[in-house]
């Protein structure tokens, strides 16, 4: 068994057995901008499954399909030719990590998606990563205007073990739901739970109610 497999099985693991027992609670963070159960770090911890693509801006892209009536993949040209937007923000892992006021830049994934034009039947999406990695949203959770499909953090380049050239931000949500080396964003009528989500993360994955793990209802 590989290491990437390894990290895998150990997570879903874990997940499964916080499902069957119900996961207690985390302590009350003294921060009223940190979630229960969070600690706030300084450092930008990296956390993957050990696969990392072999793309640089050449050869990126950014696919958006599905429910669209106007289909595009924008290369990176194209991409940063878009207006760029700014966003402080904080970021929450499921690991329990919290990092304060991140400074990232990029493009609004609500302007990327107003090129798209998704159609009415268009609710929810799957967000594609380069290292096969997918993860689901609603539609409407891409609206927000602190979502950023973001190419730098902190006033400097994305590194490759933190998504580089891109990687969706979501601050949202936990940090899984913003997928790194995004590829691109297909747009669906039902919900499909992504790699985590089929594997016993939560589907909705909100940091302050704590939905670390498990389906809700009908997933």
């Amino acid at each position: 068994m590989s290491n990437w497999q390894k990290i895998i099985a150990s997570k879903t693991n874990l997940a499964q057995k916080n499902i069957e027992t119900g996961m207690k609670p985390g302590k009350l963070s003294a921060d009223a901008r940190i979630p229960q159960g969070q600690s706030r770090v300084t450092n930008f911890p990296v956390l993957d499954m050990g696969v990392r693509p072999s793309i640089d801006t050449p050869t990126w892209s950014l696919k958006m399909f599905g429910l669209v009536a106007n289909e595009i993949t924008l290369g990176w040209k194209q991409f940063k030719a878009l207006p760029q937007t700014k966003v402080v923000a904080d970021m929450h892992c499921v690991t329990r990590w919290s990092q304060l006021d991140m400074d990232w830049e990029g493009v609004a994934a609500r302007d990327l998606i107003a090129l798209a034009k998704p159609t009415e039947a268009a609710q929810f999406v799957t967000l594609h990563g380069f290292d096969g990695y997918t993860t689901n949203l609603p539609l409407a959770a891409l609206l927000d205007d602190d979502v950023l499909i973001a190419h730098s953090v902190f006033g400097e380049p994305l590194s490759m073990e933190h998504g580089w050239p891109a990687r969706l931000v979501v601050p949202k949500r936990y940090a899984w739901k913003g997928a790194k080396w995004i590829s691109g964003i297909e747009f669906h009528e039902q919900d499909r739970p992504g790699f985590w989500e089929v594997r016993g993360y939560h589907n909705d994955a909100d940091p302050w109610k704590e939905e670390r793990f498990g389906y809700p209802e009908g997933i």
